[in-house]
């Protein structure tokens, strides 16, 4: 069982931005683990002008699983949904994964592509072995591709914002335009998060 002390940590560690490997660090302090006092709340910027509404950039990544190489271009056509995850310490990504895998099961002859991304905080070596191993423990069977130095996830969401969390969610129509963004944390299989995005997903298919 997690401990109290061991919760607080791994919370704090899906949170807001933290060094990523091999990459300079932000200036921003990282976020609070949930629960902390409003008073000492860092106050973050989550805004989404520029990014809803906008051609979604293409992604640069390394590694591929699950399927060769792909670009984002390849699934105009298709309503696509990104999200960006590490690895089972992050409760939030733990949480998040039952989510994804139904998405996917429920949409993807219909249509919509799943992609999982893979951004590195631990201070061990990024090893793709691990992350491989990640995948298979989350159950994930849709294309997911590891983003080395946070290259796309900077160019996409963080790059000059102070961002609540890495671990955002970008929902695309078949033009290849950003149409809904979830700020990270939980997405859970039941609420009112996942009844908005399959709402969106459902809209986006029929256009």
């Amino acid at each position: 069982m997690m401990t109290r002390g061991c919760l607080v940590l791994a919370l704090a560690a899906c949170g807001a931005p933290s060094p990523a490997p091999q990459a300079p660090a932000p200036a921003a302090a990282s976020a609070p683990a949930a629960g902390a006092p409003a008073a000492h709340r860092h106050h973050h910027d989550d805004s989404l002008a520029g990014v809803v509404d906008q051609p979604a950039p293409p992604w640069q990544v390394a590694q591929w699983f699950n399927s060769p190489p792909l670009q984002l271009d390849e699934l105009r056509g298709k309503v696509v949904l990104v999200r960006w995850f590490m690895d089972p310490s992050c409760p939030f990504c733990s949480g998040t994964a039952p989510t994804l895998r139904a998405l996917h099961e429920r949409y993807a002859d219909k249509g919509l592509a799943v992609i999982g991304m893979y951004h590195h905080k631990a201070e061990t070596p990024l090893d793709p072995v691990e992350v491989e191993g990640w995948i298979k423990h989350f159950g994930y069977r849709f294309p997911v591709a590891i983003d080395k130095d946070w290259t796309t996830l900077r160019r996409w969401w963080l790059d000059g914002h102070d961002r609540s969390y890495t671990s955002a969610s970008f929902l695309i129509d078949k033009a290849g335009v950003v149409r809904r963004v979830h700020l990270g944390g939980l997405i859970a299989p039941e609420g009112d998060d996942i009844n908005a995005i399959r709402a969106d997903v459902e809209r986006l298919l029929a256009e």
